[in-house]
């Protein structure tokens, strides 16, 4: 089953992997909790699976080709709570496991450039739950890992129009903040690439080539449309959900100059203006 890829938590960029691998032949099968989303994945040419409910071990000893995208739960790494002794008994003989992190895992930088090489060291209990679980797959042995950090992902159906055609975008000021970013077909070409050439225990960064201030994505998003531009407000006295507040507990800049050496990825979307300008042209 060489061109055979498990999808543990087939979820949104999984998916668009799913959309390239496809069409070159690959089968692709993935997991969900959901039984409702069982034949929304099998209309994208996907089988699915559901799990937990179903035994994967079988599985397990005939791919050779594994994508980790669920995230942590607080007991730690759900599908190695349930699949670690059976993945480690297999880990020599797969030729590539892509696991989905964040670039949470470094922290708050106030601003400044972060690379594969800066310390980990997150600001929120995410970020940290992530860290742990990037551990605990690396301390497999002889498992070809390939940890992918993603920046803050946006594609269609997932991106500020509607909330700002709605009018409930808000542009939240802190002074200094800035994140990076990434569309999902970037992510999607990456990890094609490095299932091409696989390179054990490698990380890369994903992101784009512009971080940019939260607000500045909004109010592109706002002209793009022809919309007025959402009103400002101070981060400091904005009502904001505690989860939301979070994400402004960190600000960085990342780069991904080792993705593009290493798998030679060239993003199609180098920032946000390009990635809004194909969402709105696509009507998404």
């Amino acid at each position: 089953m060489d061109n055979t890829l498990l999808s543990l938590g087939h979820g949104y960029s999984a998916r668009a992997l799913a959309a390239r691998l496809i069409p070159q032949g690959w089968r692709v099968i993935g997991t969900t909790r959901s039984a409702e989303k069982q034949d929304e994945i099998a209309r994208t040419g996907v089988e699915p699976l559901l799990w937990p409910g179903t035994d994967l071990r079988p599985l397990l000893q005939e791919v050779r080709h594994v994508l980790v995208s669920a995230g942590p739960e607080p007991e730690g790494d759900p599908v190695l709570a349930a699949l670690g002794p059976d993945i480690a008994a297999i880990a020599p003989r797969l030729r590539w496991l892509g696991y989905l992190s964040t670039t949470g895992v470094y922290g708050d930088h106030k601003g400044a450039w972060v690379d594969e090489q800066t310390p980990l060291t997150p600001a929120t209990k995410r970020g940290q739950a992530r860290v742990e679980a990037e551990a605990a797959w690396q301390a497999i042995p002889d498992l070809p890992l390939h940890i992918f950090r993603l920046a803050g992902i946006y594609g269609p159906g997932r991106g500020p129009f509607a909330k700002v055609r709605r009018g409930t975008a808000r542009r939240i000021i802190k002074k200094g903040q800035v994140f990076s970013r990434i569309h999902v077909e970037d992510i999607a070409q990456a990890l094609v690439l490095s299932i091409a050439r696989p390179d054990p225990g490698a990380v890369y960064n994903l992101c784009d080539d512009d971080p940019a201030p939260p607000q500045d994505v909004i109010g592109h998003a706002a002209e793009l449309l022809g919309l007025p531009l959402p009103p400002a407000e101070d981060f400091e006295t904005a009502e904001m959900t505690p989860m939301a507040r979070s994400f402004y507990a960190e600000s960085k800049k990342v780069r991904n100059d080792h993705a593009k050496q290493a798998l030679g990825w060239d993003p199609q979307f180098p920032n946000y203006r390009t990635g809004l300008a194909a969402m709105l042209k696509n009507d998404i």
